[in-house]
């Protein structure tokens, strides 16, 4: 290694680290020398650039739930692996390691480190940190490796160098909207009236001042009188009848599905599953009530808390589902549940 050698520290979460998946979910950090997984794919397109010193491997769930545990062990890695650049992922459209690959990259930002990660651009850690970190967009699947690998290795050594970055588009991250003065070839006058014939005219054109305003969802209204009220549940943790007879899908659900709870006080582990991919599973299969918690929802009713419940409930896998996807399932199940005559549905989070 030369002494011009960019020194590299990759973090990956415990599934892309070799770990195991969703049972190692709360693994503590640990550090690894050289490169790891898919560090190895980043360390050829990274050639005699950089070398990956160390690879920094922890838990989706205690990034995102503990990072007061793991933000002293990052440092400490940090510190002994004196990294010129990080990079973090890539997390493609996995919410925790996502979450989890941003709040590393801030935090190596705050100790002088520069850093880079990438993902999927519905990811939530995109909304969380696009404004702090230098995030590269991919595909939502692993099928996008190659590329999202290719693309953070480009920024990862100009960030390691000191390079001064281009504009998002011509140096491939996702725009931060930060702006800065320059010349361009035209006066704005006459680009603004390109802009505009351009679009009377159909043909493609690109603002120079985008505006994406947030979306609000507001919150649907109380119920006026519950005791009266005819309830349904609905769960995004993919709960199907032992075997998925139906075949519901892991993640990156396109539809819903709907069961018959009629005569049931309990779900046995004997009968359901979960099938979701985002959430270790076995607790849920244990007891299916956890994501469906007919049990407790059966005791109210007895109670007379509400009228009575919907006798089928509707099911899918939240995990990986993009918002067009997610608002359409939803529609379809609002529309489905008032025209069963429900009054409001409980909606239980994975």
């Amino acid at each position: 290694m030369s002494e011009n050698t960019l020194r590299v520290v990759h973090v990956l979460n415990q599934f892309f680290g070799g770990v195991g998946g969703e049972e190692q979910a709360n693994l503590p950090v640990q550090t690894r020398d050289g490169a790891v997984g898919p560090g190895r794919a980043l360390q050829q397109l990274l050639g005699d650039q950089a070398r990956i010193e160390a690879t920094i491997i922890g838990g989706d769930n205690l990034f995102t739930e503990q990072w007061e545990v793991a933000a002293p062990a990052v440092k400490e890695a940090l510190r002994k692996a004196a990294p010129d650049v990080l990079v973090a992922g890539p997390a493609f459209n996995a919410g925790r390691y996502g979450l989890a690959c941003g709040a590393v990259c801030a935090l190596a930002q705050e100790e002088g480190i520069p850093a880079v990660t990438a993902m999927y651009h519905e990811n939530p850690g995109v909304l969380e940190y696009v404004k702090q970190v230098y995030i590269v967009p991919t595909g939502e699947s692993l099928s996008d490796m190659h590329d999202a690998l290719e693309r953070m290795s480009r920024l990862a050594v100009k960030l390691g160098r000191g390079e001064a970055l281009g504009p998002a588009a011509d140096e491939g991250y996702l725009p931060r909207g930060i702006r800065r003065p320059g010349l361009r070839e035209h006066p704005a006058a006459v680009r603004a009236v390109d802009m505009v014939v351009a679009r009377l005219a159909g043909k493609p054109f690109v603002t120079e001042l985008p505006i994406k305003m947030p979306e609000r969802v507001d919150p649907a209204p109380p119920l006026p009188d519950v005791k009266h009220a005819t309830l349904a549940l609905v769960t995004t943790g993919a709960l199907v009848p032992k075997g998925n007879p139906d075949r519901m899908v892991r993640g990156g659900s396109k539809d819903y599905l709907r069961y018959s709870i009629e005569g049931l006080q309990s779900l046995s582990s004997e009968d359901w599953e979960s099938v979701h991919r985002g959430f270790y599973t076995l607790i849920v299969n244990e007891n299916p009530n956890y994501v469906l918690p007919l049990n407790i929802v059966r005791d109210l009713e007895e109670q007379r808390a509400f009228k009575g419940l919907h006798p089928m409930f509707l099911t899918t896998s939240g995990v990986g589902t993009s918002v067009a996807d997610a608002k359409r399932i939803g529609e379809g199940m609002a529309e489905e549940l008032k025209g069963a005559g429900v009054d409001g549905c409980l909606l239980v989070a994975t």
